[in-house]
């Protein structure tokens, strides 16, 4: 570790490295904590929530209510209401009755906030952080940052550090070598949708929300152009997402506590069991895919449509203009071979390790599969001396439950990383806040033995 001849002036309490909407929303929630100096740094130019899924009509699935502060600080002049009400929106919102508002409008909001906010920086790339000592022995953060604007490096230093950088498209192996303007993830299906109107065949692959999304969208297109369309997943039906009240309860800070005391051996085996509390469809978007089909289907049409479960896409070739899709049906175990011009992968999206942070990966704890160790309230078990800390935002689902990448929770979580840093209770941190008990209830009389 080495030293530094920082003053003391130029050091930060935090600094967030990445902008989405959960760094965002710390950013917003510190806005007012006058003794915690912050800044939040992002690479891009500008806010701007997944793009590529910013497809016309969709929907956030989560109500207004989880938006960037309100479940932290109802008052908190980044609210969504406070939003609607500054762009004269609020009747309009009002007579519209839905809770779940457009993703495109989401992404304004986010925009808004982060334009108000002097401590987010964009066209910030960290390139590195460092542990480096000062001269009075306490130790800090040293982060390295290339300025687009200024093209020109900077030196920021920090006690502690919010990683927020977010997930990355996860493509498998198999398919990574075809990736280009026909193979390519949902991530970018907006900027690379024109393709499909050009083709004679279509693959989806995938079975969450953006694979449905996506197909909905080409379906919809399909209609203007002859292709046929082909929707794959390896799951054993298009299912909806668990949305029953009880079932939202789950991602609650009560399940993210009593999921977080669990041995990890059964912290894994449960979150392999609970895929449809965050990997199924809305109910909305598969009865406009069914009403779509009932649609196409008047007359007895038969449009050149193929909705296939239980299936995985083991491989892709290339062959003449197209490609080979190299199919195994899981429940009937036999392999088939089809034909696509354009193969879109909603296959979801993974955790990524910064390359930022490699000079000290040896510094940080990681689990026997290679995970971060993560304490309850977020922070990063490390080796590096001192009492500076490295908050993880969304890159805890292993330890902290499937509520990790929601956005009801963000605000929560939020709460307790600034708590936790500023030493007292800045946001009040509620502790009952569902009907149903998750472990054992309190037994009120002795228990027999």
């Amino acid at each position: 570790m080495k030293d530094s001849t920082m003053t003391t002036n130029e050091l930060y309490d935090v600094i967030g490295i990445g902008l989405g909407p959960f760094n965002l929303g710390l950013a917003a929630l510190l806005d007012p904590v006058a003794e915690v100096k912050s800044v939040f740094l992002e690479k891009k130019k500008a806010f701007n929530w997944h793009p590529g899924m910013l497809i016309e009509g969709t929907t956030l699935q989560v109500p207004f209510f989880a938006d960037l502060v309100s479940m932290a600080d109802v008052r908190s002049d980044y609210s969504f209401l406070r939003y609607l009400e500054a762009h004269n929106r609020l009747y309009h919102f009002y007579f519209l009755e839905k809770f779940h508002i457009p993703r495109k409008e989401y992404n304004h909001y986010c925009q808004w906030v982060s334009e108000q906010l002097n401590t987010c920086r964009f066209g910030m790339e960290v390139q590195k952080v460092v542990p480096v000592s000062l001269g009075s022995g306490d130790n800090v953060y040293e982060v390295t940052v290339w300025n687009d604007e200024l093209q020109q490096t900077e030196t920021l230093f920090t006690k502690h550090l919010i990683l927020g950088i977010g997930s990355v498209p996860s493509v498998p192996e198999a398919f990574q070598s075809m990736l280009g303007k026909n193979v390519f993830h949902s991530a970018d299906y907006v900027s690379k949708r024109g393709v499909c109107a050009e083709a004679e065949s279509v693959a989806v692959i995938g079975s969450g929300q953006s694979a449905a999304e996506v197909f909905l969208d080409v379906a919809k297109e399909q209609e203007k152009h002859e292709f046929s369309l082909q929707w794959y997943t390896r799951s054993k039906g298009f299912f909806p997402m668990e949305y029953s009240k009880l079932g939202l309860e789950y991602f609650s800070p009560d399940y993210t506590r009593f999921f977080y005391q669990l041995p990890q051996e059964k912290k894994d085996r449960l979150l392999k069991e609970q895929d449809l509390l965050y990997k199924g469809i809305s109910s909305d978007t598969i009865a406009e895919i069914y009403d779509l089909l009932y649609e196409r289907t008047v007359g007895c049409d038969e449009p050149d449509i193929e909705l296939q479960a239980m299936t995985e896409i083991v491989g892709i070739e290339r062959n003449g203009k197209g490609f080979e899709l190299h199919g195994y049906h899981r429940i009937k175990e036999e392999h088939f071979v089809d034909q696509a011009e354009v193969i879109i992968l909603g296959t979801g999206y993974k955790p990524a390790f910064p390359g930022f942070l490699s000079e000290m990966k040896k510094s940080i704890a990681w689990d026997e599969n290679g995970r971060y160790k993560v304490k309850e309230d977020y922070r990063l078990e490390t080796y590096v001396e001192g009492e500076g800390d490295i908050f993880i935002q969304n890159g805890e689902m292993h330890t902290h439950g499937v509520g990790a990448p929601d956005l009801g929770l963000g605000a929560h979580r939020n709460a307790i990383i600034i708590n936790t840093i500023a030493g007292r209770d800045v946001y009040p941190v509620q502790t009952k806040n569902v009907f149903q008990t998750f472990g054992t209830k309190t037994a009120s009389v002795p228990v027999p033995f």
